[in-house]
């Protein structure tokens, strides 16, 4: 669905809390709001699946994660790596003014000391919604997913929506789900009190 709203920041926060996101959908970069039925979520349970192959490539400790080391060439990369015209730059300026009031997170992944791979999403409560991810290096977009769930895990979110289910997606586990059973979801995870980030930052 498609309407013209701002991507104030409490615009934003607003949707999210509904289960609608944005997207720029035209190369003049006009927003389209969305609220997809079904719903696509990475189950943060026994769910959630890790590929034997990228087991081997975790083992062997390639990649360097930080979290919210680089928020601003994640999101660049996103738009640009794979040609993600939907990632506008007004979509650039409003994810990283959700990044600097703590609300939109990068997960970053280092091959020698360059930047490899990586993902960022928006976080409320309890729920953390995946917005885009890239790699330069083979595997390392997958190990920050993975770094992603295991610290979501650890902190006790009980959402990961990556709004619609990719084949890549699939591999982990991903999965979809009605509206109306996400809506429950939502609604129950966003009124948890959960920290993304480590205390102090």
């Amino acid at each position: 669905m498609k309407h013209l709203l701002s991507l104030a920041t409490e615009t934003l926060l607003n949707a999210y809390r509904h289960g609608i996101f944005p997207m720029a959908v035209d190369e003049a970069g006009t927003i389209g709001w969305f609220s997809p039925d079904p719903r696509a979520i990475i189950p943060l349970d026994e769910g959630f699946h890790i590929p034997h192959s990228l087991k081997r490539t975790l083992k062997r400790n390639l990649f360097e994660i930080t979290v919210n080391k680089a928020f601003p060439a994640v999101i660049r990369a996103c738009a640009t790596t794979h040609g993600e015209s939907w990632i506008s730059k007004e979509i650039i300026r409003a994810y990283t003014a959700l990044h600097k009031i703590g609300r939109a997170h990068s997960v970053e992944a280092w091959s020698e000391g360059k930047l490899a791979g990586g993902l960022y999403g928006v976080h409320l409560g309890g729920a953390f919604f995946g917005e885009s991810m890239f790699h330069h290096v083979t595997d390392a977009s997958k190990v920050a997913l993975v770094a992603l769930v295991e610290r979501l895990r650890a902190r006790g979110f009980t959402l990961l929506d990556t709004q619609w289910t990719t084949p890549h997606l699939i591999r982990f586990g991903a999965c979809e789900i009605s509206k109306a059973r996400y809506l429950k979801l939502l609604k129950h995870s966003v009124e948890r009190d959960c920290r993304f980030e480590d205390p102090g930052g």
